[in-house]
């Protein structure tokens, strides 16, 4: 029986001192439950994407000096160890596997993602050759995450006598991202009829979550091993030279409900985006609807309700159901609330702008003056306390533009912003579902910006179940509007609705980062000009 252990943690991009120091903990753990091997995730050495900190001279010179020192502290355990390398005046994308204060063997990785929101080919070359070790009587080979995504790697590595693969992963969520890596096991077990042992990275990184979730898939293609969801954890595994079984001591179990996996996601996302940035508390605008309820919901589990500072900020149009509301969600989670009415200084700037409009109608700019007038409130607090100031704007709204530039989208971070509303409505039922954290009442009422007497989403907007497929299909499945056309929607509002989302680059590219949990977010995988002349549906482009 041959033990290895998978060391499911979180390394922070650039922080190579305090990861050598986590990694010496996981192995000292390892060592003392009797793992003969212990994997790490991709790039565990600098984090993962560490990104242009890559080209910087003195940042490939501390990764090789913290790898050396890694390597001479390695004792009684075997390491395989994922970090950056420099040689012959290339990057690589390497893992070694140290032994004894030596390094026995470097793996380079072969196949470099270059879509969606990797672009490792702007940083790296690609490896070519196999790494199979012999460890404990038992030949080994190692991948590096895309290479397991290819049939190459692990035919290399079977036909080089591995009978076990070791794949190290910096694989970010997507809401269907498990099942792909499942299948992806599947096809790799049918080509090679190998055993595989898969280590992810966990935490937020920006905007991108890394779930975790290890795999242990058996030679006989089961998948005897599931690690947990957003956790860290040092995962324990047995594996039988015989029979080819990989057998998981005592993993914790990962939800299964899509909503549960989905909140724990933006609520890592949230937590680790706020203590990697060195702030503690947060601070959000709380109106009464459902977006800033979910939010605050999400933000005290994240921080903990005595670091979070919910402000409502009514305007001349805010209800009193608003208000009421609001204050009811902020005792229920016991939070701090405050009210801070922007009545006096809205009326002050339209009597400064009085003369420059000219006596026209109330219109689009009085709306976002008052969203502005909140993001001001909310912004000054950020700056006289160092609270993160949050958004609350969900996918729906950015893609559209329903939302206020300077105001309501203004913020450090923005947690729903890949949540399409009635994405928003499903999580709110699941956080519910745990205990009472937003007022029913939210969740039932028309959502409204209530920045003009009886306004309502829908007055500007097709209803969100309408809006919400048409946007999955234009922007996370690239379909044209013929095709969305033919699955039975009115043709006007998706060409409308594709118009909107076109014309609202300029919004979406100067709002916050948020956490990704689709297959396209607004972010690294969305990367659309500002300044074009193209519009799918064929009308003029804007002025």
């Amino acid at each position: 029986m041959f033990t290895l252990a998978l060391a499911q943690h979180d390394f922070l991009v650039g922080d190579m001192r305090g990861n050598l120091t986590k990694a010496l903990e996981c192995i000292a753990q390892a060592r003392a439950a009797g793992a003969r091997v212990v994997l790490f995730p991709e790039l565990a050495i600098t984090g993962y994407p560490p990104e242009d900190l890559l080209l910087r001279p003195g940042f490939m010179r501390q990764t090789h000096e913290v790898l050396a020192e890694l390597t001479a502290a390695v004792r009684d355990i075997d390491v395989v160890m994922g970090h950056p390398w420099l040689e012959d005046g290339r990057r690589y994308n390497a893992a070694s596997w140290l032994r004894d204060g030596r390094v026995v063997g470097r793996y380079r990785k072969q196949c470099l993602p270059n879509y969606a929101v990797f672009d490792e080919r702007r940083y790296f070359h690609p490896g070519h050759e196999a790494l199979v070790v012999e460890c404990g009587g038992v030949r080994i080979g190692v991948l590096v995450c895309e290479d397991a995504w290819e049939p190459g790697p692990a035919r290399q590595a079977r036909d080089a006598g591995a009978r076990l693969l070791l794949v190290l992963n910096a694989s970010p969520y997507r809401d269907d991202k498990q099942p792909a890596r499942l299948a992806m096991l599947a096809e790799r077990h049918a080509e090679t009829g190998l055993a595989v042992a898969y280590c992810n990275l966990v935490g937020g990184q920006d905007e991108l979550v890394f779930d975790g979730r290890s795999l242990l898939m058996s030679a006989d293609g089961t998948v005897s091993g599931s690690g947990p969801l957003c956790e860290d954890a040092l995962l324990m595994a047995d594996f039988d030279a015989g029979s080819g079984a990989l057998s998981p001591r005592q993993w914790p179990v990962a939800p299964s409900q899509a909503a549960a996996e989905i909140y724990a996601v933006v609520v890592r996302g949230l937590a680790d985006y706020v203590r990697k940035n060195g702030f503690t508390d947060i601070v959000l605008g709380l109106s009464g609807g459902v977006d800033s309820a979910l939010t605050l919901a999400v933000a005290v589990d994240a921080v903990g309700a005595e670091r979070v500072h919910a402000v409502m900020l009514p305007s001349p149009y805010t209800s009193d159901l608003s208000r009421e509301l609001a204050e009811r969600q902020a005792a229920l989670l016991g939070v701090d609330y405050r009210e801070s009415a922007i009545d006096r200084a809205y009326a002050a700037v339209l009597d400064q702008l009085s003369p420059a409009f000219g006596g026209e109608p109330a219109g689009i700019a009085e709306q976002n003056l008052q969203a502005r007038l909140r993001g001001n409130v909310i912004m000054a607090l950020s700056n006289r306390f160092g609270w993160l100031p949050v958004a609350t704007s969900n996918k729906s709204e950015l893609a559209v533009g329903y939302c206020t530039i300077y105001g309501d989208m203004c913020g450090g971070f923005a947690p729903l912003k890949d949540c399409l509303k009635t994405r928003v409505y499903q999580l709110a039922e699941y956080r519910n579902s745990i205990s009472e954290a937003i007022p029913r009442e939210v969740i039932q009422r028309a959502p409204t910006a209530e920045l003009a007497p009886g306004q309502t989403d829908q007055d500007q907007l097709p209803p969100y179940d309408v809006l919400d497929p048409i946007l999955v299909q234009f922007v996370d499945q690239d379909r044209s509007i013929a095709e969305i056309v033919a699955e039975g929607f009115e043709e006007a509002t998706v060409r409308r609705v594709a118009d909107l989302v076109l014309n609202n680059e300029f919004k979406r590219r100067q709002g916050p980062p948020g956490v990704r949990v689709t297959a396209r977010g607004f972010g690294r995988d969305w990367r659309y000009p500002i300044t074009s002349g193209w519009l799918e549906s064929g009308n003029p482009r804007r002025p």
